[in-house]
């Protein structure tokens, strides 16, 4: 399925079901209010969604609507929890050495986990609004899931079993910042909190099944674009270096705690090796910016600008758009 949520000016919005071609809609509030209280009883919720979903593919919907992704909040506008991983140790290899350090062993044994701000996503059109420049303004193009209920101490398998939904997100982060505020929070043990602003999201979120063949070990192995002003920086394989699996992310979440229902976790910025046969540019300034340390000794690359423009979209088999793409401008308040 392809589920959205419809600004209806509440905090949820209205949940709607999407085509496979993201061409039309159907409002499913006859099943369920907002996809967070499809997920609160996903069991029987789901099959209801799932036939008017094949319904509106078939042209056999009742009341269909042309689909518009600027109408659209995040999939899940306020999530009950959510986490940030780092399943691609490749972005952060490159940062610590271009600080002059190693990849702690530890990363590689496990899966890191941090949380972040779980109210307040924005849509995929929505402006990025921030007060100053010299934050280090990044993108930061990665996927995530969508959890329901999983037990403490659940293993792999279970937490696959769990996974509800695939989202695309635009994970912002302030990353000059790190030098005053962040180094505060990192010396406290508090985390990433003024570094993180509103993190944005495709219009659609997917169940697994959607992506057929390319969801393979709890991994989605699917192209990314990324777009930056018009220009093409990245195309990543998100399937590819990702260390750690969306099933494993998720069981090191509930190692210690229960999880609940509309929880989020993302996989952190994608990063891919180059090789001889492919480049894969970036999905965040900041993973540029320490190639070119590592590459010339200093960055080159300059963060976002207000007026600058970003689209971030993953393609399926067919390479149509699976979730629509994030397209947002970066302004002043």
């Amino acid at each position: 399925m392809k589920l959205a949520t419809l600004d209806d000016g509440t905090r949820d919005g209205q949940l709607a079901v999407v085509s496979r071609d993201l061409k039309t809609g159907h409002v499913a509030d006859g099943i369920a209010p907002s996809l967070r209280a499809a997920l609160d009883d996903w069991a029987f919720i789901a099959p209801q969604l799932d036939v008017l979903y094949r319904q509106l593919n078939e042209g056999r919907a009742r009341r269909p609507f042309d689909f518009d992704p600027a109408r659209c909040l995040a999939p899940l506008p306020r999530a009950s929890g959510r986490v940030c991983g780092a399943a691609y140790l490749h972005h952060h290899e490159l940062e610590r050495r271009a600080a002059g350090a190693e990849l702690p062993a530890a990363w590689r044994d496990a899966p890191q986990l941090a949380w972040a701000a779980g109210d307040g996503l924005l849509g995929p059109r929505q402006d990025l609004v921030l007060a100053r420049e010299e934050w280090g303004i990044d993108f930061g193009a990665e996927l995530a899931i969508v959890s329901g209920d999983l037990a403490q101490g659940a293993t792999p398998d279970a937490a696959h079993g769990q996974i509800r939904l695939l989202l695309l997100a635009n994970d912002v982060t302030l990353q000059n910042l790190a030098e005053n505020i962040v180094a505060n929070e990192r010396a406290a043990g508090l985390g990433l909190l003024h570094a993180k602003p509103a993190t944005a999201f495709a219009p659609v979120a997917v169940t697994p099944d959607e992506l057929g063949e390319a969801w393979r070990g709890g991994k989605a192995a699917l192209p990314l674009r990324v777009v930056w002003n018009g220009n093409p920086v990245g195309t990543l394989e998100a399937g590819e270096d990702m260390v750690f699996s969306f099933p494993q992310l998720l069981a090191a979440l509930a190692g210690s705690r229960k999880v609940e229902a509309g929880t989020i976790v993302g996989a952190g910025v994608m990063a891919n090796r180059a090789t001889r046969r492919h480049t894969p540019g970036y999905a965040s300034i900041a993973t540029q910016r320490w190639q070119e340390i590592l590459d010339g000794g200093a960055a080159v690359t300059q963060y976002l600008r207000f007026g600058d423009t970003v689209r971030i979209e993953m393609l399926d088999e067919n390479g149509k758009s699976l979730f629509g793409a994030i397209e947002q401008t970066l302004r002043s308040p």
